[in-house]
């Protein structure tokens, strides 16, 4: 465990000393923040609901996770230190579970930075505390799963854009299946609909808790992890 809060505690470091990070946090807090305003400041009359935020910021995370997970791997390869970091006394598994650890805690921020969002609200009017929570829940898995997909993007490349394109392609294939889905009809339809990183949404932003949408993205996460390490074990060994 050590050395999986050692390879964190780098990356988070990292994360401080990278520009692409801050212009990543900047354009999540303009884009988060202009689509509040269009939808509750600029709204007659405003609506106390704390949903429309958590789909806004949801919507944003297909921009922002590809730009913050592109380098965690490729540039390892980039910069030649993959060899190094692939001999270390450091497994595969925690390589990459330290890398995906600073990922996650950065995800965290990224929910409580967007909680500015339902306190204004609550100036407002009374906001329904079950709904919000459920809410952020669903936002905050949705970001853990995405987090782990752009890890595993990130596996593939050497370099940082070619790893944030396929990173932003990928996520942008699994949110919209859930489209796709609709065109379609019988059992294929419901095969497809539930490989969807948005159908999982609905219940958790209806006040509704569902064990299998919580299980949906926690297995969708450790899907993306175990095929990170797949790929740097095959690395490893050429």
């Amino acid at each position: 465990m050590r050395r999986v809060w050692a390879i964190c505690s780098k990356e988070l470091q990292m994360y401080f000393f990278s520009p692409v990070a801050y212009v990543a946090f900047a354009f999540y807090v303009l884009l988060s923040s202009f689509f509040f305003y269009i939808n509750f400041v600029n709204g007659q009359p405003p609506i106390v609901d704390a949903r429309s935020v958590v789909g806004n910021t949801s919507f944003v995370y297909l921009f922002i996770i590809p730009l913050l997970t592109m380098r965690l791997i490729a540039d390892e390869f980039r910069q030649g230190t993959d060899e190094l970091l692939l001999t270390s006394p450091a497994g595969i598994g925690e390589i990459v579970l330290g890398k995906y650890l600073s990922a996650f805690i950065v995800q965290i921020g990224l929910v409580g930075i967007s909680l500015i969002y339902p306190l204004i609200m609550s100036t407002f009017g009374t906001l329904d505390k079950p709904v919000m929570w459920l809410s952020y829940l669903s936002m905050f898995l949705l970001g853990c799963a995405m987090m782990a997909i752009g890890l595993f993007a990130s596996s593939l490349s050497n370099n940082q854009m070619v790893a944030g394109m396929t990173g932003f392609v990928m996520l942008l294939l699994l949110w919209l299946l859930d489209w796709v889905s609709s065109g379609m009809t019988g059992k294929l339809k419901d095969y497809v609909g539930q490989f969807s990183l948005t159908s999982h949404l609905t219940n958790l932003q209806k006040g509704v808790l569902h064990g299998g949408d919580i299980v949906f993205y926690i297995t969708l996460t450790a899907v993306f992890l175990v095929l990170s390490i797949q790929v740097l074990e095959r690395k490893r060994w050429r």
